[in-house]
């Protein structure tokens, strides 16, 4: 067969789908936490060494291998990526997925020999669905890794990696169209930046809407994704969206269990059972925040990341829609 798949987590369904040799998943969550530094992700794909521990490696999610090739699977990824006629980049047009992809153009760009057997599949609807009676693997587009989507993609994992979002705002003003399904993911990850009068991003005040509208369990904010429409963060990130809402000195929202404020992170039965319990509300500075009447950040601590920007009370970038710093 000869065909190598890099995907995202997104894509573990291809992993059943006989489409490969091997399916090579990158499960590292970009619009989350820190970023990993250069130097971790260089580890990441490198040969396998002494620095290498669980799920540090690219081939540590890598669900079965064909034709003997797990006998190569210690070996650094373009070195693996060497016999394979070609090597498919399978991504969907969720936020994450087209970062995983932004920020393998920008690795591969370095690696001409490696670079001429990439091929971009066009895949413009969700990975996910395809293993539940969605679209099948013939609705998706093959087309070449051109100059053009590789200097696209390096220009846009760069700006992500900015200290400030500024330069991931100016790319909207610069042509994008090698990767076609970039754009409104960049803009996706815009809006996620504090609201200029609310103080919140889009997901929060999403929440703040669901819940005011009569949503009180968590399970319908976590799961139905059709309810909650945005989709840049996962069930465990919105969870801690949720919390921030909910813990603060000035609390959004009321009626989360307290139990979360001390279960450990990786405790994921007993917050999936404290989540369970909770039956949320809007409290009044909560209204009054949905109601654009009041800024969450002027009452509560501000801490989190987006790319490479640190968002602090200190540093708190604000989606206007545009880009000011407050």
């Amino acid at each position: 067969m000869k065909r190598l798949i890099l995907t995202s987590s997104s894509g573990y369904c291809l992993m059943r789908m006989d489409l490969a040799e091997a399916v090579i998943p990158f499960t590292t969550r970009l619009v989350w936490g820190p970023l990993p530094f250069p130097d971790s992700f260089a580890t990441y794909v490198a040969a396998r060494s002494e620095q290498h521990g669980p799920g540090s490696h690219w081939s540590d999610f890598v669900g079965e291998f064909r034709n003997n090739s797990e006998a190569r699977k210690d070996l650094a990824l373009v070195d693996f990526c060497e016999p394979y006629k070609t090597v498919e980049l399978w991504f969907d047009p969720g936020p994450d997925d087209q970062l995983q992809l932004i920020s393998l153009l920008d690795f591969f760009r370095s690696h001409p020999e490696t670079v001429a057997k990439l091929r971009l599949l066009i895949v413009d609807f969700d990975l996910l669905m395809m293993d539940h009676e969605g679209p099948a693997a013939t609705d998706v587009r093959k087309v070449d890794v051109t100059e053009a989507k590789l200097e696209t993609g390096s220009m846009s994992w760069q700006a992500y990696r900015a200290p400030t979002p500024e330069a991931c705002f100016n790319l909207l003003g610069k042509d994008l169209s090698a990767l076609p399904l970039l754009r409104t993911a960049l803009i996706d990850l815009l809006e996620e930046l504090p609201s200029s009068t609310t103080g919140l991003g889009a997901t929060e005040m999403r929440l703040l809407e669901l819940i005011a509208a009569g949503y009180r369990d968590t399970n319908s904010l976590f799961h139905l994704r059709g309810l909650r429409q945005r989709r840049v963060f996962k069930e465990w990130e919105i969870g801690s969206l949720l919390e921030g809402l909910a813990h603060g000195p000035t609390p959004a929202v009321a009626g989360l269990d307290d139990e979360l404020r001390t279960l450990r992170r990786d405790n994921y039965r007993g917050r999936g059972a404290a989540y369970k319990r909770s039956r949320l509300s809007l409290t009044k500075f909560g209204k009054a925040v949905l109601a654009h009447k009041e800024d969450f950040s002027h009452h509560n601590r501000i801490d989190r990341w987006w790319g490479g920007t640190h968002l602090t009370n200190d540093n708190l970038w604000r989606w206007n829609p545009g880009i000011v710093a407050s």
